[in-house]
């Protein structure tokens, strides 16, 4: 019996390991060819901008959203202005209708009050607060399925904040 147990248990680490390692897979894969994004950040009260260290952010393609009438679960349908700049054109239940040069963002709606794309804190380094402050776009990477990952952020000039 003690053999059996400690077989279990092995092969449930080799399960978590292997899941892990194809997360961590997906994510690399999503940063390399994923399609970068720039959302217009939302205002956000001063005195709950920075908690520790990182920033809550807001996205404006979740501001003005009719919750009654949008899926708990879907994608937000953006279009890219010239700049890279991301324009919300719809929510939808599922992945069509997609036009061209049109892109999915999955997005889930919490308490009927919030749209959340999963990109909703900025971590930094400790003392680093300030030169955030000047933030004016979340940039995120994503793919033809709408998965999302936030890669930093931008400040008015287009340029990653480091």
């Amino acid at each position: 019996m003690k053999k059996f147990k400690w077989t279990i248990i092995l092969a449930n680490l080799i399960v978590l390991l292997l899941l892990f390692n194809n997360s961590v897979a997906q994510k690399e894969s999503l940063i390399s060819d994923g399609k970068l994004i720039l959302l217009d950040l939302a205002p956000v009260d001063p005195r709950s901008l920075m908690q520790g260290d990182y920033m809550t952010l807001r996205y404006e393609i979740s501001e003005n959203a009719n919750y009654d009438s949008i899926a708990k679960r879907g994608f937000c349908v953006v279009k890219l202005k010239e700049n890279g700049v991301a324009k919300k054109v719809r929510f939808q239940a599922g992945k069509t209708p997609l036009n061209e040069d049109e892109y999915l963002i999955v997005y889930s709606s919490n308490s009927g009050w919030n749209i959340n794309i999963g990109a909703e804190s900025y971590f930094f380094q400790e003392g680093d607060a300030e030169k955030y402050e000047a933030a004016k776009y979340g940039g995120i990477k994503v793919d033809e399925d709408g998965n999302s990952l936030l890669i930093g952020l931008y400040d008015a000039k287009l340029e990653l904040i480091d």
